[in-house]
């Protein structure tokens, strides 16, 4: 319980990143230079789609990260309507932006791969529209969140956002069983067996874990980020900012020019 309460005051949560961020880091950069060779180079060649199909190793694991980024807000909501947690705050702040992102990238990859597959970029498929319409949750719980000022009051709005769009996620895993798609079925998540030889299911799998292990990185320094502006007026802030400890500090390389107000930094807060 003591080591709980650590992490989620602002202070233990800073100390906590801080801490582990280079080891973090260090695995992701570790795994991604063992994952996109195997991806991209080892696997074996798809039999149908030739070398084409090497894009899956960046659209399939981008694809669950969209859907699980949105199940993380969701939860996250929840958490903020119920008990009020500010870490459930922060951290929703902090993982819409990279679930935004994987969404985009499954969108990109997906379409590139549809080229040579379907003979076009886009069709309004099942699949592929509701996971659109993903995106614009995204951006939509992004700009409910600017667009009030008060931070309590942001996190609830959006909460309430994640918890009515979070019925899109069971409609894009279903949509290729729901509906008659070109998008094709599943080939991993089927009950019986996966039907990806193992030799392309591997790295498959592999690839997922490095850029899971990418997002939660990167998460997390968002998460300590926005802390760390919200308590800018506290004391142990001014001490780090004073140190170099945090970006925008005096003795601080990380970003140029003066030092960022509290004032500034607490607007919205």
């Amino acid at each position: 319980m003591h080591l709980m309460h650590a992490i989620l005051s602002p202070k233990g949560f800073n100390r906590f990143v801080s801490r582990w961020i280079g080891a973090l880091w260090a695995v992701t950069l570790l795994m991604l230079v063992i994952g996109l060779p195997w991806a991209l180079v080892v696997a074996p060649t798809d039999y149908q789609q030739g070398e084409s199909y090497r894009i899956i190793f960046l659209h399939v694991p981008s694809a669950w990260l969209s859907l699980m980024g949105y199940t993380m807000l969701a939860g996250l909501g929840f958490v903020v309507l119920v008990w009020r947690v500010k870490l459930a705050e922060v951290m929703a702040e902090a993982i819409a932006p990279v679930g935004a992102a994987f969404t985009l990238l499954a969108l990109v990859t997906g379409s590139l791969w549809g080229r040579p597959m379907w003979g076009t970029y886009w069709v309004w498929d099942a699949r592929l529209t509701s996971e659109l319409v993903l995106l614009f949750l995204y951006l939509g719980w992004m700009a409910l969140s600017q667009a009030i000022e008060d931070r309590r009051a942001a996190a609830k709005a959006c909460g309430v956002l994640a918890l009515i769009g979070v019925v899109d996620i069971p409609i894009v895993h279903f949509s290729v069983e729901w509906w008659n798609t070109l998008h094709q079925g599943p080939t991993i998540t089927r009950l019986d067996r996966p039907a990806m030889h193992l030799s392309m299911l591997a790295p498959l799998l592999w690839m997922y874990f490095a850029l899971f292990t990418y997002a939660a990185t990167v998460s997390l320094m968002r998460a300590r980020d926005i802390w760390l502006e919200r308590e800018a007026n506290h004391p142990w802030v001014a001490e780090l900012m004073r140190t170099g400890a945090v970006p925008g500090g005096p003795d601080s390389p990380a970003r140029p020019g003066p030092p960022i107000a509290p004032r500034d930094l607490t607007a919205g807060a």
